[in-house]
């Protein structure tokens, strides 16, 4: 593995063209997908420690699954011809097969093995009787036939061959994943090195919980929240706390940061007297303020910051939330080699009624109920968090006008499918 790390994104990757104001949700995905490229360099891990990695080469097995022709119960095992339609009768044959101690002889035709589950079949064996359909006594079995042929046994390969590709580049590791690697011989793997994202938040406001506030003060919600969700998706973490408003502050923070592959901000990120977030992205970075068409959430700081990228989110914790998980999450996907990804969305029928107004995405605080329909906060506000924790999902609604009744079919999106673990 050479470690070598591709190139930095361009600072001005994120620029929109001349005249492009509101942007949709679709087009600034698209925007967004295009300029970025994987950024994380390659590295070797031990199989034990690779749940939660992304593989930077497709795998291809080195041993064939099962290996060889094993059996599927435990049984006894003979050569299919030397049985026929009605009662069968068969010698014992001296010996047994069983899991990692195979049979070294030859079963004569017309004799029956003992033989157990996952068993090499020996030479002379290509079916096998479950043992609860045979009467059984020292010297021979008896059993109801017709029997078909290779029944009860497992062919060689028959999971996949030596050389099959058994996972993309690209993967995302997990347990069972490792349980495939682990039987295509596979000790260590080639992945790519975690993405290391940091995470800012901004404000005079903004205490740390367990804190006294002072006056006017508000917890930082944000933080643990984003850092929580960069936790879940497998990246690296490097929290840079919450700074005040204050330009040298937040600089200094931003140039740690910048050891970083990427940095996201909350707060202080529109054109207001004590953004010094935005402000300083302008001055001594490439800032680009893309107005999404969505709500919750609507501007979507993008800057480089000494060569990286920083994703300035909103202060509003739900609208954090949502372009996080919209926005923040394929980007940082796709630069940590998984590739772009795709929230899951099933369609449902509505718990709710709302008239929706054309021009906006729109993202509702969702979950489902027990008849499988889909309700939603009883406040769209961007201001009630309690809403993220009471979901399990965001209903996404078209950037269209809508108007939905009892049953209409909806667009689910379940936190399962943003890699958050349901409760």
């Amino acid at each position: 593995m050479s470690g070598l790390t591709p190139p930095p994104l361009k600072d001005d990757c994120f620029a929109l063209p001349p005249g492009v104001d509101w942007t949709p949700v679709d087009e600034a995905l698209d925007r967004l997908r295009a300029a970025l490229h994987p950024v994380a360099a390659k590295e070797t891990v031990p199989l034990f420690g690779a749940s939660g990695r992304v593989l930077a080469e497709p795998i291809y097995a080195r041993r064939a699954n099962p290996p060889a022709p094993n059996a599927a119960v435990d049984g006894y095992g003979f050569a299919h011809k030397a049985t026929g339609e009605g009662d069968v009768t068969l010698p014992l044959h001296p010996g047994r097969a069983a899991a990692g101690a195979p049979f070294a002889g030859m079963v004569p035709e017309g004799r029956a093995l003992r033989i157990l589950t996952g068993a090499t079949l020996p030479e002379g064996v290509d079916t096998v009787v479950l043992e609860e359909d045979c009467a059984v006594d020292d010297s021979a079995i008896a059993f109801r036939g017709p029997i078909k042929p290779g029944a009860n046994t497992r062919r060689a390969g028959e999971d996949f061959e030596v050389g099959q590709e058994v996972l993309p580049q690209g993967h995302h590791l997990r347990p069972p994943d490792l349980a495939l690697l682990a039987a295509a011989g596979m000790a260590d793997l080639p992945v790519f090195r975690r993405l290391r994202v940091a995470v800012l938040s901004t404000g005079d406001e903004l205490t740390e919980p367990g804190d006294a506030p002072g006056p006017g003060g508000i917890y930082d919600a944000n933080r643990p929240m984003l850092l929580s969700l960069l936790q879940a998706w497998g990246h690296e973490i490097i929290d840079l706390g919450a700074q005040p408003d204050d330009p040298n502050a937040i600089r200094a923070a931003l140039d740690k940061g910048a050891e970083a592959d990427a940095i996201l901000t909350s707060g202080g990120a529109s054109a207001g007297d004590e953004d010094h977030i935005s402000a300083l992205l302008t001055s001594e970075g490439h800032l680009t303020s893309w107005r999404i068409a969505l709500k919750p959430g609507r501007p979507l700081a993008l800057a480089m910051w000494r060569g990286t990228p920083v994703f300035g989110l909103p202060g509003n914790p739900v609208a954090a939330f949502v372009c996080t998980l919209i926005f923040a999450r394929p980007a940082l996907d796709l630069m940590s080699g998984a590739g772009w990804s795709t929230p899951l969305a099933v369609t449902v029928p509505a718990g709710f009624t709302k008239s929706k107004k054309p021009g906006r995405r729109e993202f509702l605080r969702a979950r489902l109920t027990p008849e499988g329909r889909a309700e939603v906060f009883p406040s769209e506000g961007s201001g009630r968090i309690s809403g993220l924790s009471w979901a399990d999902g965001l209903v996404e609604l078209p950037d269209e006008a809508m108007e939905i009744t009892l049953g209409t079919p909806v667009s689910y999106l379940p936190y399962a499918g943003f890699g958050l673990a349901p409760r």
